[in-house]
């Protein structure tokens, strides 16, 4: 069963304590609003049935559809960093999960490079983005119109949060690197 506690990474140890304190720290918020996103699937499921009630019994509503996508899109965009910190993204496991270790942290640790040049990438054009749509208004194509700042700014957040977590996520892989052989903590990082 899952803990509502941040666990404890013991490989942090072998980082400078800074590094240490930053993992922590991005970890920690990570954490607790990947937790507060679990329930937007609640949130997107109202809405959906709020949906289908006003579509049987009264007037379609114009906002739901697009409420709900909004709300989907917050849903697992805030929740990426957390699914990446639990180690719970897919992943191809065809010879990964019978490597050491040691050989995981140090293909991780490489890896995650690109992760994190993508998202830098990614970061800058929706930055980018959002910055049109807050000076020029900029509004949804629907009958609805919705302003698309919100989502967009919920989006730049998010993605955000996921190029801390990535880069927490490499210094534990580090971490598990430094480590004495044979001392390294499997149950915690970004390798499992």
């Amino acid at each position: 069963m899952e803990s509502s506690r941040l666990p404890e990474d013991k490989n942090l140890a072998y980082l400078p304590a800074f590094l240490a304190t930053y993992v922590r720290f991005v970890e920690s918020i990570n954490f607790y609003i990947g937790r507060f996103a679990m329930y937007l699937i609640f949130l997107m499921l109202g809405i959906l049935v709020y949906s289908s009630v006003t579509k049987t019994f009264f007037l379609p509503s114009l906002w739901t559809l697009e409420m709900a996508q909004f709300a989907m899109v917050a849903y697992y965009m805030l929740g990426g960093p957390y699914s990446m910190q639990l180690n719970s993204h897919v992943r191809m496991d065809l010879v990964y999960g019978n490597w050491s270790p040691r050989t995981k942290a140090m293909v991780d640790s490489f890896t995650v490079i690109f992760l994190i040049v993508y998202l830098v990438i990614l970061l800058y054009g929706g930055i980018s983005s959002t910055s049109y749509a807050l000076e020029y208004g900029e509004r949804s194509y629907s009958a609805w119109r919705p302003y698309m700042a919100p989502i967009k700014l919920i989006m730049c957040f998010s993605i955000f949060l996921m190029l801390l977590q990535a880069t927490a996520v490499m210094l534990k892989d580090i971490a598990k690197l430094r480590a004495p052989k044979g001392m390294e903590d499997e149950s915690e990082g970004g390798t499992q």
